[in-house]
């Protein structure tokens, strides 16, 4: 399962460089990821957010990737909900060490 999060990783983390530049992006995909920790269940009592659980992300991720299959989606230069989406989902892998970075 861990290898949907791989491939969405390494087709999304390139977007982390333009959290530099588009403030706009940097926010939205900070409340996209809030929303996949919410709506995963993923909550902690502390000020510290819970990580999500690895096989519900990957399924989440799975299902997702599926939704934009069937809608013919494609990848536009800017951003639009589902680059955020994806680059949330990048964004919880990398910050709670789901899978290993690529080397």
């Amino acid at each position: 399962m861990s290898c949907v999060l791989t491939t969405v990783c390494a087709g999304y983390e390139a977007r982390f460089a333009e959290f530099a530049f588009e403030p706009g992006f940097a926010a939205a995909v900070d409340q996209h990821a809030a929303e996949i920790r919410e709506r995963l269940g993923a909550r902690a009592a502390g000020l510290e957010p819970a990580a999500p659980d690895r096989a519900a992300l990957a399924d989440y991720a799975l299902g997702f990737l599926d939704a934009l299959a069937e809608i013919d989606w494609r990848e536009p230069v800017a951003y639009d909900y589902a680059v955020c989406r994806l680059t949330a989902l990048t964004y919880l892998v990398r910050r709670h060490r789901l899978v290993a970075p690529r080397g």
